[in-house]
């Protein structure tokens, strides 16, 4: 995505919150008439401490009586009709208390900026990163498949905490910065356009240094924040895998690895600061080098010229180095936009991404489950692998539909089909007749109740898994927990179901968190079970119990399991067995063991028949 569309982009946004951007810009118009009020005062007062006081009423009053008055003229006057008293001591204390009234206005101003600005600011945080939040449970599992969850997790956090960084201060300072270079430039030219056309150097080369720096920090930015993505997928994953690290001895080789991405981040980030904090130094050392040039040039004005009286130089010089620091922060925000371009590219291109599991125009939506789920000629394919092929099969309400098959024959795709976690290839998937690709999404898998051979638990209470954001009485959770045969164990722990389990359930045995799961999958009383080898971790007898529950439940439901002991299924109406993809037989148990087939094959092998 180029610079411009991805500028354009962050203003829309950012425009979303106007009312807090109005007040925070009318605030900066008054900042910037006030900044420049408190320097022209400031000058006033050296000017009175330095000359006679005589000799200012004398220039006051020739102004006065002048017929032809210049801007600079007419602003003199305004100020000497506010400031300049009877005596010098007055004129002192006029001053001062003018100063501090001025810087008063001045910071009360650029507080009401900074603050209407910031509320726009953390609302745009928290907007876009509930935006991506929820586009992140819009895409697809494939995409999920493809991209590590540390690195989503870095752009969720780390890069959208960058743009608020970079464009919530930035923002204001393009705003302002300018609006305080156009004001004290005006000033400049009304007090003497000779010297003001020669300060007008600075800004060209400024802007020719300011251009090729930023666009280098911005590659620099791009590839240090891609780099740090990674890292926090290496801690992840690590974090997650610890037992295997500790298991096989790996803790050398992952602190090695480790070390290698940071340095490279270091690297990185450090040729970026290089260029970054060269910049400041070039535009001082430029500007200084003009305000040489000007300071000689205007004292040779007053001194020898007296072209221009003392108390404009004096004027011109403090609003000269005024305008250093505009510049200056000017410059920085340049830079800094340039680590929230960065961050923002990653960000959007993650938005721009289209789910490949969407809902038709006026999807079709199913509150029941009543006939039947049919497969007819349904292939997939995985990124040009062709997984499944020309799966036909039937699955009538109230049947129990084992699976079966050695590793990798396409068990669990099969079953992912059914709630659309990927979409068929060829063929269709029809509900009572219905495909399911007409039906809408959130009303097609509330059908379904999924517990997975990969248990996933919540870091919270027993309890809250259990009823998995469904407000629910604790008589329902513990009914389900005894169908899953869970509630004895769970009645052993500190504080029972209300005993927080550890990230991932790290706390309980992986039969009691598979019991867990089964019991979240029960207590949402679905038309439709799919079991991908969901007692698969349990030891016999917990797996005996959970069967007689399942078996109950399957009263006038479908359920469609994934066997990986196939002692578990003998009661099946319907065993398939695929093989590379392809249903290679179906039948019950009986009918299967009486055929010389894989499932047979299967079976002597699993019970050394």
């Amino acid at each position: 995505m180029n610079q411009p569309s991805t500028l354009r982009r962050i203003l829309s946004l950012i425009l979303v919150y106007w009312p807090m951007l109005l007040i925070s810009t009318i605030a900066a118009l008054f900042f910037v008439v006030f900044n420049s009020a408190s320097v022209w005062i400031t000058a006033t007062m050296i000017n009175n401490i330095l000359i006679d006081f005589d000799q200012m009423v004398k220039e006051n009053a020739l102004l006065l009586s002048s017929e032809s008055l210049s801007i600079n003229d007419h602003l003199k006057l305004l100020s000497n009709r506010f400031l300049l008293k009877n005596t010098a001591l007055e004129t002192v204390w006029s001053v001062s208390v003018a100063l501090v009234f001025v810087f008063g206005l001045k910071n009360i101003a650029l507080y009401i900026k900074n603050i209407s600005l910031s509320i726009a600011q953390y609302r745009l945080l928290r907007d876009l990163r509930n935006r991506l939040y929820a586009h992140f449970h819009y895409l697809s599992l494939a995409y999920f498949n493809k991209n590590k969850s540390g690195e989503l997790g870095a752009i969720l956090i780390a890069d959208i905490e960058n743009m608020k960084s970079s464009f919530g201060s930035t923002f204001q300072k393009m705003f302002v910065e300018p609006l305080n270079i156009a004001t004290i430039l005006t000033l400049l030219f009304i007090i003497d356009s000779k010297i003001a056309l020669l300060a007008l150097v600075i800004v060209p080369v400024s802007g020719i240094v300011i251009y090729f720096i930023s666009n280098s920090i911005r590659r620099r930015s791009r590839r240090s924040q891609n780099q740090l993505a990674g890292i926090s997928a290496i801690v992840s994953e690590t974090l997650r895998s610890m037992r295997i690290v500790k298991a096989f001895v790996m803790k050398n080789y992952e602190i090695s690895k480790f070390h290698k991405e940071t340095s490279k981040y270091y690297s990185l980030m450090l040729k970026k600061e290089k260029i970054r904090l060269i910049s400041a130094p070039i535009n001082e050392t430029l500007g200084a080098g003009v305000a040489a040039i000007l300071l000689w040039i205007g004292a040779n004005d007053v001194l020898v010229n007296q072209s221009i009286s003392s108390e404009d130089f004096i004027r011109f010089i403090l609003l000269l180095f005024s305008l250093w620091a505009p510049i200056k922060n000017l410059t920085n925000v340049v830079n800094e936009i340039q680590n929230g371009l960065a961050s923002a590219d990653r960000v959007f291109n993650i938005l721009d991404i289209k789910s490949d599991i969407n809902n038709i125009d006026n999807p079709s939506i199913k509150k029941s489950f009543n006939q039947s789920i049919d497969f007819k000629n349904v292939s997939f394919s995985y990124e040009k692998e062709e997984v499944l092929r020309k799966i036909s099969f039937s699955a009538s309400q109230g049947e129990i539909i084992a699976i079966v098959g050695s590793s990798g024959a396409g068990k669990s795709t099969l079953v992912d089909l059914i709630p659309r976690f990927y979409d068929v290839t060829d063929g269709e998937i029809l509900i009572d007749g219905e495909n399911i690709k007409h039906i809408e999404l959130h009303s097609l898998r509330s059908l379904m109740g999924i517990v997975t051979q990969d248990t996933f638990l919540f870091n919270d209470t027993v309890a809250a898994n259990i009823s998995y954001g469904l407000e629910i009485d604790q008589d329902i959770v513990e009914e389900a927990a005894k169908a899953a045969n869970a509630h004895d164990f769970i009645m052993k722990l500190p504080e029972g179901y209300n005993s927080q389990i550890g990230e991932n359930g790290i706390s309980l045995s992986g039969g009691q968190r598979q019991r867990i799961a089964i019991a979240r999958a029960l207590i949402k009383n679905p038309p439709i079970l799919i079991l991908d080898e969901a007692t698969s971790s349990l030891d016999t007898e917990s797996e005996k119990n959970v069967q007689e529950a399942i078996e109950q439940l399957m009263k006038n439901r479908t359920v469609i399991v994934i066997a990986h002991r196939l002692s578990t299924i003998n009661n099946a109406d319907k065993i398939i067995v695929l093989d590379q993809g392809q249903i290679i037989d179906q039948g019950s148990h009986e009918e299967l063991i009486e055929k010389n087939s894989l499932y047979k094959e299967l079976y002597n092998l699993q019970f050394q028949i």
